[in-house]
């Protein structure tokens, strides 16, 4: 699979779509299978008084990531949508590691905007995973998850990638696209894979599937 990543620093949905049409062209030759769609946390500051920065109000926040979910639809009959919403913060860690610059922020509109986003998504049928409940379900989530208490650290990653995967692992989707179902491309005997034990022919490695890589699928 080819994974092309779209993530911009500092952006919110408003950003978004003013470039979908560039970075998603409906002209384009090919189109992609999945597209992962994560804003929130960005939006969901509290508005400065000068006017300026990345809050978006709720209601204009939830349109935008309608029209993106349904420009994404558009492209394709195939083309399958993740929505990732808002994940949680902590604090008292990003008032210590980021001081004033993050002022606006709170866990609670955080949580509003993520609960809004999964009402939307059952409303159009997206596959959504609640990021702000998810990893929350860990009791010492608050001192593992964050590098600075805002970006996710290893193990808050962990948990966006396990639950990616559950979506992928349980969705009814035509050809599945959870990792274990792809198809190998290259996959037929070649003379060049390493020798079986008796030396009579070679092993197909393609189709090895090697013990690390089942870590992800837990």
């Amino acid at each position: 699979a080819d994974i092309i990543l779209r993530g911009y620093s500092g952006w919110n949905s408003r950003r978004a779509l003013e470039v979908l049409d560039e970075l998603f062209p409906k002209d384009a030759p090919m189109q992609p299978s999945l597209v992962i769609v994560y804003f929130g946390g960005n939006d969901s500051i509290n508005p400065h008084p000068s006017g300026l920065g990345p809050h978006v109000p709720l209601q204009e926040y939830l349109e935008n990531m309608r029209k993106i979910a349904n420009h994404l639809k558009s492209l394709s009959d195939h083309i399958r949508l993740i929505f990732l919403t808002s994940p949680p913060i902590n604090e008292e860690q990003m008032f210590k590691k980021l001081s004033a610059t993050q002022s606006g922020r709170t866990n609670e509109s955080c949580g509003i905007y993520a609960e809004a986003l999964m009402e939307l998504c059952e409303e159009m049928n997206i596959k959504a995973i609640n990021l702000w409940s998810a990893i929350q379900k860990r009791e010492d989530w608050l001192d593992v998850s964050f590098t600075d208490g805002i970006h996710l650290s290893a193990e808050g990653s962990k948990v966006v990638v396990k639950e990616i995967l559950r979506v992928l692992r349980e969705a009814e989707w035509k050809p599945s696209l959870h990792w274990m179902s792809l198809p190998t491309e290259y996959a037929e005997d070649s003379p060049y894979y390493p020798p079986s034990p008796d030396g009579t022919s070679t092993i197909n490695v393609s189709y090895s599937i090697p013990r690390r890589s089942l870590q992800w699928d837990l």
